[in-house]
Order: structure tokens, then C-alpha cells, then sequence
């Protein structure tokens, strides 16, 4: 009986091996809406990469969206932005949860339980911007009730866009995007502790029109397209709040894509064909061409697996990713739906559970010994530690 509870209580002894990997990537396709018909052509589309079978599946098609404008994951769910509503997702089934109308949602950013909504749009028949009382809300993530919003009188003013959620801290892009001729460089900060609005940072009249964000180190990097006319970098230190702005040589249009890739940032101009790398670092006046000749609509960054997901489209017929390694060659290409515009990779740990029985088989010689060398008792319950079996480690975790 002895040796029969030894044997059981052993069977609960685990080796475990964790690491990060890609589960599958999400892509949120922002299908075709013609304005002049105010008719959808082609609807938007949520769709799912394998990345080891390399096999696309749609998962969720949404009817009656414009457009669809960002993606987020945040444990076992995923939660989308399309035209005027959130929607939540279990990420695992892909089962819709839950909804909730929010006019002018953008951009999505998660805090413990929370969600924090960007706000903007502009009028489909006279093209001005629509009025909101608050630029900035908070919805609860459980069932996408609204928890709070910040008003115009102490947050936002004007319409807002991306966010980099850094030390209990919401940096939100105010860019005014939806009023031509009047564009916004501003940063604000919410503190997410109390839900007050603490500051605005202002990047100059060189960085009007941010229309991305990205972090490293203690900075974002603001990528803008001030009037549309050209393009600028804004350096932004979270230490002191100051911030420098680079104008990018020799372009004559906004950004149309960009992403952070390996600390640096990857861009392209609006238009334009060449793939751009930007070294945050040096600050330089000029990207340096990666030789990436095609016209991308998405860039983004595989950190786990040090590749670049680049997608394309004509914004009609079709839509595509070009997956990249390290060295900018392709590696693969997925089909997907129509202007895919957001990517977003599932990461997990990956672990992996090995049963060990320690009760010793002399026949099978199966002995135990610790780093030291030492064989260990049969009859003794080993703590959790690097042991070697047969000529290999293995660690007991209890």
C-alpha cells in the first residue's frame, strides 16, 4: 500500500518547459463600403492565419459596418472596432459575446479590466467633423457597459486616435484627423490609477497629424502626417514629457503604413511602393530602403518569431499578407479578405507537462540522480529541482 501512495503522489510530480509562442493571427479585414451608394460592396471580415498549417479561415463576417478600424486581444477574449460598434469575442470559439453601439469608435487600448475608446468621424454628406462631448471613454470589459468618459472641458477636445499604455499610464494620439486643415499633434495622459487626465504633450507645429504610435525604451515615436503634404517623426521621452520632432526628408505625402519591427521603425509613404526602416536611435533625416518593392496596406511585427506581416490590397477584389523574415525575403503569402488593416498576433506559453513516475524499474535501470551526482532514495519524495534520468536533465515542479 506503501508503495502504491508513493506511486500516485509521484504521478503528480510535473516537469514543465514554458515558452512564448504564436498561437494564430487575427485579421481584421476592412472590406469595401462605396459612400456614393452609401452601399457596402464588400463587407468586413474577421479571419484567422494558422501559423503552422498556414492555413486562413473567416471566422465572423459583420454586416452593416462602414468599415472596421482596430482589433485587441486580452486573455481568453478578443475585441473589435467596426464603424459605430464593440464587439467582444471569445478568442478560442470565436463565439460574438457581446455588443455595444459606441458612434465614432476608433482605436481600443486594454487595462486590467477596462477598455479605452478613441473617438472620431466626420459627416458622410457635408465631409465636416462630428461633435462629440467626450473623445475619450472607458468601458467595462466584462459586458462593454460604459464605466466613464472624459469630457471636453478637462480631457480631449478634439478627435483621438491610437494609444501606448505604459507604467498604469494611457497615452492617447489627438490628432484631429477628421477636420481638414485643422489637424492636432497632441499626447494626452490619463492616469489610469484615478481616471484623471493629466496632461497634454504638445509636438510642435512639425508634428500635427499623428497617425501612429509606438514604444521603446522610455519613448514613443509618433509617426505623422501633419497636413498630408509630408511626413514627420516625434520622439517623445516619458521621463521628462519633452519631445523632438524630425521632419522626413524628400517626402511628399503622409505615412500610409508603419510599424515598430526589432527596434526600428518600418515605414512606407502613402502611395509609394519602397519600405522604409527608420533607426530610433540615430534619428536620422531618411529611412533606409528594406527592397521591399509593393505597395502595403498593414505592417506588422512578429516578435516572437522575428517576422514582418505585410498586407496588401486594391481594396476591391482582393487582400492579401506577405509574410517576411529577418532578412526581408518571403518566406510565405496567405490570401484573406478585403483591406486587411489590423494584425494582431495570439501569443501563449506553451507548456508542456511530462508525468513522471519516480518509482524505480531495475529492470529498465532507470536511476535518479541530482547534479551532484548523488543517487537519490526510491523511497524518497523529491522536492522540485534539475534532476538527471537516463543520461538527461529534467525539472520537478511541484
Amino acid at each position: 500500500m506503501k508503495r502504491i501512495l508513493f506511486f500516485l503522489s509521484l504521478m503528480m510530480v510535473q516537469t514543465v518547459f514554458a515558452q512564448d509562442y504564436v498561437h494564430q493571427v487575427f485579421v481584421l479585414n476592412e472590406g469595401y463600403f462605396d459612400y456614393s451608394l452609401n452601399q457596402s460592396i464588400e463587407p468586413v471580415t474577421i479571419g484567422v492565419y494558422n501559423p503552422n498549417t498556414q492555413n486562413y479561415l473567416t471566422i465572423d463576417t459583420i454586416d452593416g459596418s462602414r468599415f472596421a478600424s482596430d482589433l485587441v486581444i486580452d486573455n481568453n477574449y478578443f475585441y473589435v472596432a467596426a464603424d459605430n460598434m464593440l464587439h467582444k469575442y471569445d478568442k478560442n470559439d470565436y463565439n460574438l459575446i457581446a455588443s455595444q453601439q459606441i458612434d465614432g469608435i476608433r482605436n481600443l487600448a486594454i487595462w486590467d479590466d477596462k477598455i479605452i475608446v478613441s473617438r472620431g468621424d466626420y459627416d458622410n454628406t457635408t465631409f465636416l467633423p462630428i461633435s462629440f462631448n467626450s473623445y475619450l471613454q472607458i468601458y467595462n470589459s466584462s459586458d462593454l457597459s460604459l464605466y466613464l468618459e472624459i469630457d471636453t472641458t478637462t480631457g480631449p477636445k478634439w478627435a483621438t486616435q491610437n494609444f501606448i499604455i505604459n507604467d498604469n499610464k494611457a497615452y492617447v494620439a489627438i490628432n484631429n484627423a477628421y477636420e481638414w486643415g485643422n489637424e492636432k499633434g497632441i499626447i494626452g495622459v490619463l492616469d489610469l490609477n484615478t481616471f484623471s487626465y493629466l496632461n497634454e504633450i504638445d509636438l510642435g507645429p512639425d508634428g500635427i497629424n499623428p497617425d501612429n504610435m509606438v514604444f521603446e525604451d522610455d519613448y514613443i515615436y509618433t509617426i505623422n502626417n501633419k497636413d498630408w503634404s509630408s511626413s514627420s517623426i516625434s520622439q517623445v521621452s516619458l521621463l521628462t514629457y519633452g519631445s523632438t520632432t524630425i521632419n522626413l526628408a524628400t517626402v511628399s505625402t503622409g505615412c500610409g503604413t508603419s510599424c515598430l519591427r526589432d527596434g526600428k521603425i518600418n515605414y512606407q509613404i502613402s502611395g509609394d511602393t519602397l519600405l522604409y526602416e527608420w533607426d530610433v536611435l540615430s534619428l536620422p533625416t531618411t529611412g533606409v530602403s528594406l527592397g521591399l518593392n509593393q505597395n502595403f496596406y498593414d505592417l506588422s511585427y512578429d516578435k516572437i518569431n522575428n517576422l514582418l506581416y505585410a498586407s496588401s490590397t486594391d481594396y476591391f477584389t482582393y487582400g492579401l499578407v506577405n509574410i517576411y523574415d529577418q532578412n526581408n525575403s518571403l518566406i510565405h503569402t496567405f490570401q484573406c479578405g478585403i483591406s486587411p488593416g489590423t494584425i494582431v498576433f495570439d501569443i501563449r506559453n506553451n507548456i508542456t507537462s511530462i508525468y513522471e513516475s519516480m518509482l524505480l524499474d531495475s529492470d529498465k535501470n532507470e536511476i535518479i540522480y541530482d547534479l551532484s551526482g548523488r543517487r537519490m532514495n526510491q523511497e524518497a519524495y523529491l522536492p522540485s529541482g534539475l534532476y538527471i534520468k537516463n543520461k538527461k536533465k529534467f525539472y520537478i515542479s511541484k
